[in-house]
């Protein structure tokens, strides 16, 4: 959505990285000025898509252009509204979805009953917006909320590192000898 909407060409998000231009421009935007319909509505499962909700936004960016008489690749005046609108739609969606996996972990007893915890990691945890979401609705549900700290949420590779190193802390399935095992670079 950032790179459709040309966030790089925006005076206050030129050095940003996509979603974090789209949170920094959200912050003043009126997410009610758009409405986006949420993704997968009619699948009551756990699973997350974003590829039909991309499909809208691009849509409804190109029908403002119009309205707007501005090129693609050109900044819209309603650059906040749909930042905003598009965040929205995107935390709801993340949430519903995780309070679904919350209730089936919990009725199916793969949880504990007590002192369970949800571990929110990569991009979507250096998003502000879409973890005061996710506090609330740990909080509402007896669950701890763990996320790194967002200069560590970047990167799934550092995650993935950060995994390991809280694993290795606990004594808890990490490798102690690396024999056998076949690296195959990319």
């Amino acid at each position: 959505v950032a790179r459709r909407l040309s966030l790089i060409k925006h005076p206050e998000c030129h050095s940003m990285a996509g979603g974090k231009a789209i949170e920094h421009l959200a912050q003043t935007g009126n997410r009610e000025q758009l409405v986006f319909r949420l993704p997968m509505k009619q699948y009551r499962n756990c699973n997350f898509s974003f590829s039909g909700l991309l499909n809208i936004v691009k849509n409804v960016i190109a029908q403002k252009e119009r309205e707007e008489g501005v090129q693609e690749g050109e900044i819209l005046s309603c650059v906040k509204d749909v930042a905003a609108a598009v965040q929205h739609v995107v935390a709801v969606h993340i949430i519903q979805r995780t309070y679904r996996a919350m209730l089936f972990c919990t009725k199916n007893s793969i949880l504990p009953s007590k002192n369970a915890a949800l571990v929110v990691s990569g991009g979507v945890a250096s998003n502000q917006y879409i973890r005061k979401g996710l506090q609330n609705l740990a909080d509402a549900n007896d669950f701890a909320l763990l996320c790194p700290p967002p200069r560590l949420c970047t990167d799934n590779g550092v995650m993935i590192a950060w995994n390991g190193m809280e694993r290795l802390r606990a004594g808890l399935g990490v490798l102690h000898s690396t024999d056998g095992i076949r690296y195959e670079p990319k």
